[in-house]
């Protein structure tokens, strides 16, 4: 491992242990992903769509979904277009949750 490797490593480090020690919730890095994809890329976004775009299974996205929801951070919403799946909404409590994290990131 080099020193950029190491440094690099030590901000994640630093990044993941302020967040323990915050009082919000511990997600994943699956849960993670997902809510970051949500977040920055743009919408629409389903279940199948992020799973392609992240590489994962849509069983899997749709757990993270299931906590993304469950804390508020996500919404999912019918999609008139396909009323099979699910458009899948940003709330404010999940901007307010990632404006939190991408402050502990900077501070890094």
């Amino acid at each position: 491992m080099d020193a950029a490797d190491h440094q690099a490593l030590e901000r994640w480090l630093h990044v993941l242990s302020a967040g323990l020690r915050d009082k919000g919730p511990d997600l994943t890095a699956r849960q993670t992903a997902v809510l970051l994809s949500i977040y920055l890329t743009p919408p629409p976004h389903t279940a199948g769509r992020l799973g392609r775009e992240l590489g994962l299974a849509k069983p899997a996205v749709t757990r993270a979904l299931d906590v993304l929801e469950q804390l508020e951070f996500v919404r999912r919403l019918p999609n008139a277009e396909d009323g099979r799946s699910r458009l899948l909404q940003r709330t404010v409590k999940g901007s307010v949750y990632l404006d939190s994290f991408a402050a502990r990131v900077r501070a890094t």
